[in-house]
């Protein structure tokens, strides 16, 4: 299968069997893997380059805590928006054409948001960030429902192992983009990060270009609604929406308290953030190959996962009813646990609905596909735009330790609402097997009809 100008549809897709899973790919899985990895590194690159500077730069603009909390929110509102309308669509308008356009409309506007410190106004400056951020958005959309798409289409069979690969460098690019952000900020000033990212960013349009083949497929007449209000997957996308927001809030608000509690610079803002990209980075494959090889393993994972960035979050400021003294060292320790359990309740969620999809009678192909991935989408962003707006709101309210409780309060509930409802799932599939195990022959018997052998008789 060549890279460009070939057609894949639904039914000559590669299948895969277990047994040959592990074994070498194909030159088209291996092209894919290569893309898709480009994007994520490249995508989160540039929108993880906000965190260290850029409250702090929009605050010296007359921005309240509240508004840059909404600068952050409005993104994901509109990557909400356009991850729904475009996962739906994801069959006409094509998927390659999707995540081409994505990046295109992402590298522009990455540009065009470096040049914003040049506005004199405080509400000009503002109205201009919540613009560029909201088409940003939805290019940003576009880019990751097809890549999710596209990868589960090429890898059916090992979805989470290579999720999990994937966001190797998910985490790079939400490593590497706050230090360097920060350094760049510090050295160059405000223009220079996002110029240069955005270029780099640019570069990835002529080179998915070549390396993805064209999917075609037949549009299905499921919807998000029927998706969604399958009571399995709707607690699956609370858990989603706590995670995204959780690290919406951090975003929006560990920089200014970092800076004010410890005195830190920007740069060393950055460095702090590897508290939580660098676990996830590292722990993710060995996750999704857990995932894949034990499903029956994700649901636990996810729960307890789910447990942990709770606590980690109470722990974070830490909880003022603790009266513990809050240090460095034990921001950084909770920053690691949230990172490692993010990627313990984030790797498993995607198989898990597509599978949970799939027993509900959703037909498998790339239609079905663009519906997981643009509720995955839209899910994670309603959480980004809760985090940094509600943790925004509370921060300037409170303070940054209890809108930190309250966000792993909120992680608490909704990983004991999918606990509560795997043990209640486990319960009633044991009941039926235990009287049967306990029946007689002649109770097991059935009392209508005979066996082919007596009707022969």
């Amino acid at each position: 299968m060549q890279p460009n100008g070939v057609r894949q549809t639904e039914s000559n897709a590669p299948e895969e069997s277990p047994s040959r899973v592990t074994q070498r790919m194909s030159r088209q899985q291996v092209l894919t893997l290569i893309s898709i990895a480009s994007v994520n590194f490249s995508s989160m690159i540039c929108y993880s380059i906000l965190g260290p500077f850029f409250p702090y730069e929009a605050k010296k603009k007359g921005a309240s805590q509240t508004v840059i909390g909404l600068i952050f929110g409005c993104y994901a509102l509109c990557n909400l928006m356009g991850s729904l309308i475009l996962g739906k669509y994801i069959v006409q308008i094509g998927a390659k054409f999707m995540l081409i356009s994505g990046l295109f409309v992402s590298s522009g506007c990455t540009v065009l948001f470096g040049l914003l410190d040049r506005v004199p106004e405080t509400t000009t400056f503002i109205a201009l960030c919540f613009i560029i951020r909201s088409i940003d958005a939805v290019g940003f959309a576009a880019a990751m429902t097809s890549s999710f798409a596209i990868s589960a289409k090429v890898f059916p069979n090992n979805i989470a192992t290579v999720l999990g690969s994937l966001e190797i460098f998910t985490g790079l690019g939400l490593i590497l983009g706050p230090p360097v952000g920060g350094v760049l900020y510090q050295s160059f000033g405000y223009e220079l990060p996002f110029i240069i990212l955005g270029c780099v960013l640019f570069l990835m349009v002529p080179f998915n270009m070549y390396m993805l083949p064209i999917f075609d497929a037949t549009p299905s007449k499921d919807s998000f609604l029927r998706l969604f209000t399958i009571p399995k997957i709707f607690l699956i996308c609370f858990v989603i929406f706590t995670l995204s927001s959780g690290l919406g809030f951090l975003d929006a608000t560990l920089s200014i308290f970092a800076t004010e509690k410890f005195s830190m610079s920007p740069g060393y803002v950055g460095l702090l953030l590897l508290g939580v990209s660098l676990p996830y980075c590292l722990s993710s494959p060995l996750l999704g190959v857990v995932s894949d090889r034990f499903p029956s393993v994700r649901k636990w994972l996810m729960v307890l996962g789910g447990l942990a960035t709770a606590l980690g979050f109470c722990l974070l400021g830490p909880i003022p009813v603790l009266h513990i003294q809050s240090q460095l060292w034990l921001l950084i320790f909770m920053l690691t646990i949230i990172g490692f359990s993010l990627g313990m309740t984030g790797i498993p969620t995607f198989p898990e609905i597509l599978n949970c999809a799939y027993e509900n009678g959703f037909e498998e192909g790339l239609s079905t596909l663009g519906l997981v991935s643009g509720l995955f989408g839209a899910v994670w962003s309603i959480g980004m735009f809760f985090g940094p707006t509600f943790g925004g709101f509370m921060t300037q309210t409170l303070n940054f330790e209890w809108a930190a409780t309250i966000e792993g309060g909120v992680g608490f509930l909704a990983a004991f609402l999918l606990g509560t409802y795997f043990l209640t799932e486990r319960v009633q599939t044991n009941r039926p097997s235990r009287v049967n195990d306990g029946e007689t022959p002649e109770e097991s018997a059935p009392l209508l009809g005979q066996s082919s052998t007596d009707s022969v008789q």
